[in-house]
C-alpha cells in the first residue's frame, strides 16, 4: 500500500464520516486547517492516484472509498432496490447508503463495483428479496451470468442468455416464465459477482 501524507489520512477521515453529506472543499480546508481549496484538491488526486478513492467526474462530491488504511475494506455504493420479478424501478443516479465491504468478496476493480438489494421472488432458491447483490458495472455479460438489467424502464435481476438475435431473460423461479428482452430498450447494468445472504 502506498504511503499516505497525514493529511491525507485526515482528509480520507472526513470524507467516509460525511460520505452521505459530502462537504465542500472550503469546508474540508477549513477542517484539515490548510491554505485553500487548491490544497484539498492536490491531496484529493494524490488519494485518487494511489488508488484509496474514485471521483465522479461529473460530481466531485460524488465519491467512492476503495481502501481504508484504518480497516481492510472497501467502500461500495448502494443503488436502492432491484425488482426480482415482472416489475421494477430504475435505477437512481443517487446512492442510497454506502456499504463496507471486505475485498475478499470483490473479484474485479471496486472503482467498478455497486450493490443492489433484491425484491420479489422470481431468483429464489439463489437471490431471496432482501439479499444484497455485489455487482460488477460491464455491459458484456456471458451466456448464463446472472445480471442486473434495464428492460423497457424496469430494472430486473436475472438470468441472462442469448438465443440468436434474441435476449432471453430467465427467472430461476420456474412459476416466471422467460422474458425475450426488447433489443430498443434493453440494457445490462452489471454482472452479479457475490451474493450477501440478509435472512431475518
Amino acid at each position: 500500500m502506498k504511503q499516505l501524507h497525514q493529511k491525507q489520512i485526515e482528509l480520507l477521515g472526513l470524507l467516509k464520516s460525511h460520505i452521505s453529506d459530502p462537504l465542500t472543499m472550503e469546508e474540508l480546508a477549513d477542517l484539515l486547517n490548510v491554505s485553500g481549496k487548491s490544497v484539498v484538491f492536490h491531496h484529493i488526486k494524490q488519494l485518487e492516484k494511489k488508488g484509496f478513492l474514485k471521483r465522479n467526474p461529473a460530481n466531485p462530491r460524488d465519491y467512492i472509498i476503495l481502501k481504508d488504511p484504518e480497516r481492510n475494506v472497501v467502500y461500495l455504493p448502494m443503488y436502492g432496490c432491484a425488482k426480482c420479478g415482472p416489475e421494477g424501478t430504475i435505477l437512481s443516479g443517487v446512492p442510497t447508503r454506502v456499504v463496507p465491504v471486505d475485498p475478499a468478496m470483490i473479484y474485479f476493480p471496486a472503482s467498478k463495483g455497486f450493490m443492489v438489494e433484491a425484491k420479489g421472488d422470481s431468483m429464489e432458491n439463489i437471490i431471496a428479496p432482501r439479499d444484497w447483490l455485489i455487482v460488477e458495472q460491464n455491459r458484456c455479460p456471458q451466456n448464463r451470468d446472472i445480471v442486473v438489467c434495464v428492460n423497457q424502464g424496469e430494472v430486473m435481476v436475472k438470468r441472462f442468455s442469448q438465443d440468436g438475435q434474441n435476449i432471453i431473460l430467465e427467472s430461476q423461479n420456474k412459476k416466471y416464465s422467460p422474458i425475450v428482452a426488447d433489443r430498443l430498450s434493453f440494457h445490462v447494468e452489471g454482472i452479479v459477482r457475490s451474493i450477501i445472504k440478509r435472512n431475518f
